[in-house]
């Protein structure tokens, strides 16, 4: 049980505080009065092993079917699908651009002499890359990581379908404005 005031790091000591050295003037206190004592919490330790979701939100948030009703789990999950789908869309297309633009570069320089490619090397390369894949691909192991992370979303899939629904929706709609 420690006395003061509790911070994010810690807690600053009553002591600390009288003498005005905390990080704000703390009223002195009646010489006939005893101050409150609480428990210091450590945030560190509290949210270490807790999901991501839980930290965000809250302890005792559970899906959003508990929490909401269908017209508005279908508005959220609309709204954030449309977005993610708008700019999904932008980023797809200016990458597509840059991918493009830089191939049309390349085979200008190539044509015109300023690059000369070895394509043997080109070849032996990517016959190299294709091996490797079907090496890695032979196995179809997922590792125990990825495999408890899908889980993980299939799960909240399950639980929050109206909201995946919405969210599905909103993001085809994103993609297609």
């Amino acid at each position: 049980v420690g006395r003061g005031r509790l911070r994010a790091g810690g807690h600053v000591p009553a002591a600390a505080e009288r003498s005005g050295a905390g990080a704000m003037a703390h009223p002195r206190v009646p010489a006939g009065r005893k101050e409150d004592s609480f428990n210091v919490l450590d945030l560190a330790e509290y949210t270490k092993n807790r999901p991501w979701w839980r930290k965000v939100f809250a302890p005792s948030s559970g899906s959003s079917a508990e929490k909401y009703n269908v017209a508005t789990q279908l508005v959220i999950g609309g709204v954030t699908g449309w977005c993610t789908g708008f700019i999904f869309q932008k980023v797809g297309k200016l990458a597509a651009t840059a991918v493009g633009g830089g191939f049309f570069l390349l085979q200008i320089a190539n044509h015109t002499g300023y690059i000369k490619v070895d394509w043997k090397l080109v070849e032996r390369d990517v016959n190299k890359a294709k091996q490797q894949l079907k090496f890695h691909s032979s196995g179809n192991k997922m590792p125990p990581e990825v495999k408890s992370k899908v889980d993980e979303v299939i799960t909240f899939l399950k639980k929050n379908v109206i909201l995946t629904g919405g969210f599905a929706g909103g993001f085809l709609l994103g993609m297609a404005s």
